[in-house]
């Protein structure tokens, strides 16, 4: 009998399911995009019942163009956008409001309430306080949605990043659970005691009682409902999408780095069982397998990368594709003085700063679409450079970067981005690593990888970028740019 892995792989803007065989190769997925609610400005919500309707067609159209025998499933793993949460009813399953993203930023006046609690938070969490995480958009729920504090406290309510909602819909047994890699993204979640914290659970008034159950990263989190999906099988692996990539690309080792370029950019470095903490960055579970010590990453997360391009094609209408980036920005010499700071919503790594708005500097009478188009990529890139330079501060030297995610296929942005960071840029075989390493792990789980060593030798990069051109005054720009940028009062002009 053939034998396959299904990866779930939910992510902000789109579903989508991948079949693997054992040896990594792709035999069919399919992928479907869901609408992007925006309330208010700054706010954004995804309906859980589309994205449970979206993910569900996803996987039976996966299965059916794979051509294969439910029953040559052998093993499923859940991967997911990660502070994205939302509250349910236990019994019914209904939804008490829309999922609340992480891009979302309503809730930045409630962190900003809590500036005297921020180092005890973090010292707990390993997290920078910010509207990003989990922990106030639940508060903002109970607070908002009428009847919803008093139901909770009675354990009729529940709560849960993707991943749970997820398991909770398409397990036989409706289980509530969910695994450290996620729970640690939602600033309710100890990183050093492995579990709940009561003490942040009572800040945020939230009853704990609404908390998902914990298993390892690779427990048994049910069978999937054969009524649902047309097929049973465990599923045996879950993390959330950034540490499910730092496994897919074979990031193992201690210092081992990746980025994902995805709707936002997110670096991550594995600390295996250390947790090292870094001014600007994250500290986060980045898996905790069976019986055996959590493994910590440092993480630097962008909230816009991908979402800029999109940006660029849905809203400004000066690109239609893409795909189309890469040739448009080689099309000109440079940017022509042009320089975007991002702040779709807000900042994040290092600076973390949730009251800045995006700025385009340097438009000039010769400025081309083109112009734009460079200096976005060339603004992902600076932010990820931003990160790579934080990293410093614990003298980690960096030589090498894998990196995933739909914007890796820019050729020139990855060009960039090793000329930038003076470091060679890999690009993984599997662009969509993140599945792969969900599937990878489930697969180690029912024992059809015997081990770690046998996964890295499965996975190897496909194209390599070695600095060529030194940016060093472009980056200098860059950073002047910003510096002076962060030094405005938005707030005052706001108002």
């Amino acid at each position: 009998m053939n034998k396959y892995s299904l990866a779930i792989d939910q992510g902000t803007t789109s579903c989508r399911s991948i079949i693997f065989d054992t040896k990594s190769n792709v035999i069919s997925k399919h992928q479907l995009e869901f609408n992007q609610i925006y309330p208010k400005p700054g706010w954004v919500e995804h309906d859980p019942n589309e994205i449970l309707k979206t993910q569900v067609n996803c996987i039976v159209s996966t299965i059916s163009k794979a051509g294969i025998k439910p029953n040559e499933i052998i093993s499923v793993g859940i991967t997911n956008q990660r502070e994205t949460c939302l509250i349910w009813d236990i019994e019914t399953g209904k939804p008490i409001y829309n999922a609340i993203v992480w891009q979302c930023r309503r809730t930045s006046d409630h962190i900003s309430k809590l500036q005297s609690k921020h180092a005890f938070i973090t010292s707990k969490t390993g997290l920078i306080p910010d509207a990003y995480f989990s922990a106030s958009k639940i508060a903002w729920l109970l607070e908002n949605v009428p009847n919803a504090y008093e139901s909770a406290k009675l354990g009729k309510l529940v709560f849960g990043t993707i991943d749970t909602w997820l398991i909770y819909n398409l397990t036989i047994a409706k289980n509530h659970f969910t695994e450290p890699s996620n729970a640690s993204r939602t600033m309710l979640y100890n990183i050093i005691n492995l579990d709940w914290d009561d003490e942040l659970f009572e800040l945020f008034n939230i009853p704990i009682v609404m908390a998902p159950k914990l298993l390892a990263s690779n427990g048994n989190f049910g069978e999937t409902n054969p009524e649902i999906l047309g097929f049973k099988a465990p599923i045996c692996s879950v993390l959330g999408d950034q540490q499910a990539s730092l496994f897919g690309q074979n990031c193992l080792g201690i210092g081992e780095v990746k980025c994902t370029y995805g709707t936002g950019s997110f670096v991550l470095i594995n600390t295996q069982d250390k947790i090292i903490k870094n001014p600007g960055l994250l500290t986060s579970i980045a898996w905790k397998l069976s019986d055996k010590k959590p493994c910590y990453a440092i993480e630097g997360s962008n909230f816009i990368a991908g979402a800029l391009i999109k940006w660029l094609i849905d809203e400004l209408k000066i690109l239609s594709d893409a795909k189309k980036s890469c040739d448009l920005a080689l099309s000109v010499a440079d940017n022509g003085g042009v320089y975007i700071i991002p702040a779709l919503a807000g900042l994040g790594a290092p600076w973390w700063r949730q009251d800045i708005r995006g700025i385009i500097y340097g438009l000039t009478r010769g400025t081309k679409s083109a112009h734009i188009i460079r200096a976005s990529l060339e603004a992902i890139a600076f932010q990820v450079n931003d990160i790579l330079n934080t990293l410093n501060y614990n003298d980690i030297k960096i030589s090498n970067m894998s990196v995933d995610g739909g914007v890796s296929n820019n050729d020139f942005l990855l060009q960039f981005q090793a000329d930038l960071a003076n470091i060679n840029v890999h690009r993984s075989n599997h662009i969509e690593s993140t599945a792969w390493g969900v599937s990878a792990l489930s697969l180690i789980t029912v024992n059809e990888i015997k081990s770690l060593r046998e996964y890295k030798s499965i996975n190897k990069p496909t194209k390599f970028f070695s600095p060529q051109e030194n940016q060093q005054k472009n980056y200098s720009k860059w950073k002047f740019l910003i510096e002076n940028f962060l030094k405005i009062n938005f707030q005052a002009m706001l108002d």
